[in-house]
């Protein structure tokens, strides 16, 4: 059997990954999790107090979402750097530095005097974090038996939510009764738990080779790497995927608390904070997804996720607030599930340069929630909230025309699904 991976041989020649199940693909699991707290709850716990952040320095919901987009924008720009510096120092130590230089940006930044010294920390901040999402498709799917590799992926996603959700809950109720700097220093304070979890549960690569230890000759440039990544349709209409979805979600998240803190709902930010429980679905559903998807097909729970996270965009419009707080349920679910079937098909579409595919869609991926998120905004300045819904529903209509389009699986390989069914 020719190796997914070109340093994968060169590893351990009878290597296969950890099997499904075994100490070492818990251990993964659990290490993975953890760096997913470090990464994502430092990531997005502003998302919870831009009103305070709005109020505190005095600009624009737009403009207060710029605390989001520009970390998010260093992240982009962070992926394909990091992925090389992984290729040279292998996968574990390169996350391990990332982590740790972003969670000590992470408890500096809160404390930045202006609003544009915030910006460029947090720039700064995302450029570091990148470094986690860059490799953790490519180091799971090195190091995991391919059969278990999609259930693993929608587990890794599963934990990134938890991270997510756990920034936004501690950094909202502390900020009512301190203010958003104290509560997003609190939540860099469990992200620098998470990463000595990190660090002191995850197993040592077995399928990679650091570039340095592989014989001359064997080894492609990034530039080759990079075009073989960039000229396939297929990885090119995922990492779309990517940039569209994240960029509908974050919009979402980002004005939701604005929007609940106004009529007609009026709601304090104990209970806007609370709303973030809805990152639960997506903890499930992008479990769920992994295991759908190796029963049924990557294509059809891809674009059933994308007609969920729709639904449920459009069910926000609603002024009875159990009708918006399902709508939310049902677009977090679904961006999940698509998420983690999207990126964990990106890592097994690619034939070569797996992280370099990797890195792109993360790309690509967090440039969406960069453009987005942001101009979701000036959809709600100047249309309310239904321009916002406008615009998020729009992108994940996009995302399904573009799935239907360019992923539809080959007949043969559909028909042998129909009959295994």
């Amino acid at each position: 059997m020719t190796p997914a991976h070109s340093g994968r041989a060169a590893a351990s020649a009878g290597w296969n990954g950890h099997s499904h199940g075994s100490s070492g693909y818990r251990k993964l699991l659990a290490g993975l999790f953890f760096a997913g707290i470090a990464t994502f709850a430092q990531l997005y716990s502003p998302q919870a107090v831009l009103a305070h952040i709005a109020d505190d320095v005095g600009v624009s919901a737009a403009d207060a979402a710029l605390v989001i987009s520009a970390s998010t924008l260093g992240l982009a720009v962070g992926v394909i750097p990091w992925s090389l510096v992984a290729d040279h120092l292998g996968r574990v130590r390169a996350m391990s530095i990332a982590v740790i230089a972003a969670t000590v940006f992470g408890l500096l930044v809160p404390f930045a005097p202006t609003f544009s010294l915030l910006l460029t920390g947090r720039f700064v901040e995302g450029l570091m974090l990148g470094g986690v999402p860059a490799i953790a498709i490519a180091y799971l799917s090195e190091e995991i038996e391919p059969r278990h590799a999609a259930r693993a992926a929608g587990t890794y996603v599963a934990g990134t939510t938890i991270g997510g959700l756990l920034g936004r809950l501690v950094a909202g109720p502390i900020t009512e009764l301190a203010n958003w700097r104290v509560g997003v220093f609190t939540v860099g304070v469990l992200c620098a738990v998470a990463a000595v979890m990190f660090i002191t549960l995850i197993p040592a690569p077995r399928g990679f080779v650091p570039r340095q230890a592989r014989k001359r000759g064997t080894e492609l440039g990034l530039f080759v790497l990079l075009r073989a990544n960039l000229t396939s349709p297929r990885l090119l209409a995922l990492y779309a995927q990517g940039f569209l979805l994240m960029g509908a979600f974050v919009a979402l998240y980002n004005y939701l608390g604005f929007r609940l803190a106004h009529d007609p709902f009026n709601l304090p930010q104990s209970l806007i904070s609370l709303v973030f429980v809805a990152y639960l679905a997506g903890t499930w559903s992008s479990a769920q997804a992994g295991i759908l998807a190796a029963r049924f097909g990557r294509w059809w729970v891809l674009l059933s996720s994308l007609g969920c996270m729709t639904t449920g965009v459009l069910l926000t419009l609603s002024t009875e607030l159990v009708l918006v707080l399902l709508g939310v349920l049902l677009a977090t679910a679904g961006f999940f599930a698509a998420h983690a079937v999207a990126s964990g098909w990106t890592g097994a579409q690619a034939r070569i340069g797996r992280a370099q595919a990797s890195s792109l869609y993360n790309l690509a991926y967090y440039a969406g929630s960069s453009l987005f998120g942001w101009l979701g905004g000036v959809f709600f300045v100047h249309w309310g909230w239904g321009g916002t819904v406008g615009m998020v529903s729009g992108l994940a209509v996009l995302a399904a025309l573009v799935t239907i389009a360019a992923l539809r699986p080959p007949q043969k390989l559909a028909n042998t699904a129909a009959l295994r069914r």
